[in-house]
């Protein structure tokens, strides 16, 4: 059974939706992270600032590791989000040889739970709708 997954994704959460078959399921993973402030100017070398950043580069690495440990069987994965986020994801995805899975990256702006697997489902049904009628010409 082929296991399709949409992940709607930013630096604080991400949805996943998985339609397996006839079940559909909805998941939840939140960073705990608060939002990433940069500040200009010139910086030290191991200031406060470089300190946070690297703070902030570890518990994104950490929370991305999550959502691929949630999607890593998918046999498709469309991922949504607003910002760089989704990007992030997709070459964490490459680094872990499942680039190959992704069947789209779209900007979309703040989505419900509902929408996301409103969105889900509409794009994977549709692929399924153009399979089948390849195979009926």
């Amino acid at each position: 059974m082929t296991r399709e997954v949409g992940v709607w994704i930013d630096h604080r959460k991400a949805v996943i939706a998985t339609i397996a078959g006839k079940t559909e399921e909805m998941r939840q993973i939140t960073s705990n992270m608060e939002k990433h402030v940069r500040y200009s100017g010139a910086a030290q070398e191991d200031s406060a600032e470089d300190q946070r950043d690297k703070r902030f580069t570890g518990h994104l690495n950490k929370y991305y590791d999550r959502v691929i440990g949630c999607i890593r069987d998918a046999d498709s994965i469309l991922i949504l989000g607003p910002g760089e986020a989704k990007i992030e994801l997709e070459e964490r995805l490459g680094k872990e040889a499942l680039r190959g899975r992704i069947v789209g990256v779209e900007t979309v702006d703040k989505m419900t739970d509902r929408q996301v697997m409103a969105r889900v489902r509409q794009r994977f049904l549709k692929s399924k709708r153009k399979l089948r009628k390849r195979i009926a010409v």
